[in-house]
């Protein structure tokens, strides 16, 4: 092995995973999720956290929408 390599001729070049990478987010879910997502990853053998992008991904790329209906609080007495 040499003591020295010289890249200075050496063309630079777009990293072809650029579109691969994630992007660090701060996320607060309940506890309930996240016991069954780390339930699941348990069963799988794959990170918990990549249990929850994967669920989310399906979510993106099947267009799915909430159909869950919020009820307001009713007003205090």
């Amino acid at each position: 092995m040499r003591a020295h390599y010289d890249f200075a001729g050496m063309k630079s070049r777009k990293n072809p995973y650029t579109r691969r990478l994630k992007k660090s987010i701060t996320i607060r879910l309940d506890r309930t999720s996240v016991a069954y997502f780390k339930e699941l990853a348990a069963e799988t053998g794959l990170p918990y956290q990549s249990l929850i992008n994967f669920y989310l991904r399906d979510c993106v790329e099947h267009r799915r929408r909430l159909s869950q209906q919020w009820v307001a609080d009713k007003p205090a007495r």
